[in-house]
């Protein structure tokens, strides 16, 4: 299937790794042309180098921290001409509400919740402007899929499929398009970190996250790749008619109603 995508210049955000990185892959063999942005200078640079002699495509990179806005304008700025924005960077802490201090959830929320929204203001009112674009949010399945032992993610991952969703409501008026993809367990360094803190909390012992793989839906964590491709077609003309939409990658996780095979209650 073409995708009619050759020749689109994506902005692609937490791009020097995991579901982001993987997506940047996805888009490069489409033969889009890149903005990646991450903190890592020397993950990007290898990225860079490695998508350019693979696909041919122009990458530019750029290095900041997004939880400030004013690299969020720069940015914008920088990568004035995307067709396309994935917002994927931030790591919200795990825990339940006794563990997370005010400065925990205040940096997970600078960095993904407004991080996302002010990225996107800035990249939605150009899009506005010439009438086309596409956004999408990685948000990520526990905003509907409630869980206390990842109480700060759950809280701001459904306040961005609402914002998600409440801009992509209208959006297609002016030719764009905002889509929100909930993922669930996905195979990355972040889901380790995540299922550590979940073994803590359930037995005691960090060691044990290997146990939660068991779990899952077909016994494994989607993979990056899986997200990725989704994206890729969600932000294709071939998904044109899909806006204000949260698209769901979690096995039926969400659909179970249980963050794994057997709730976190029973196993506590």
């Amino acid at each position: 299937m073409d995708l009619q995508l050759k020749g689109k210049t994506v902005l692609i955000t937490g791009a020097s790794k995991g579901i982001g990185l993987a997506t940047a892959e996805s888009f490069a063999a489409e033969g889009c042309n890149l903005h990646l942005t991450a903190r890592s200078t020397e993950a990007l640079a290898l990225a860079q180098s490695r998508l350019v002699k693979e696909y041919g495509v122009k990458v530019e990179v750029h290095p900041m921290d997004l939880s400030n806005s004013e690299n969020i304008i720069e940015l914008a700025k920088r990568a004035d001409e995307a067709d396309i924005v994935i917002n994927n960077a931030g790591e919200v802490p795990s825990g339940p509400i006794e563990s997370l201090s005010e400065e925990d959830w205040r940096r997970g929320y600078d960095l993904k919740l407004f991080g996302y929204i002010f990225l996107t203001r800035e990249m939605y009112a150009r899009m506005k402007a010439r009438k086309s674009g596409v956004i999408i949010n990685d948000i990520g399945n526990s905003g509907e899929n409630w869980d206390a032992n990842y109480i700060a993610g759950s809280t701001g991952n459904a306040a961005l499929m609402a914002f998600t969703k409440a801009l992509g409501g209208q959006s297609l008026d002016y030719g764009v398009r905002v889509i929100g993809v909930n993922p669930g367990p996905v195979e990355t360094d972040r889901m380790i970190k995540i299922n550590k803190r979940r073994a803590l909390d359930m037995w005691g012992d960090e060691n044990r996250h290997v146990e939660l793989r068991a779990k899952y839906p077909g016994g494994r964590p989607a993979s990056a790749q899986e997200v990725a491709d989704l994206m890729v077609f969600l932000a294709s003309p071939r998904a044109g008619y899909i806006t204000g939409s949260i698209v769901t990658i979690d096995g039926g996780i969400s659909s179970r109603g249980s963050i794994i095979k057997e709730s976190t209650h029973s196993q506590n």
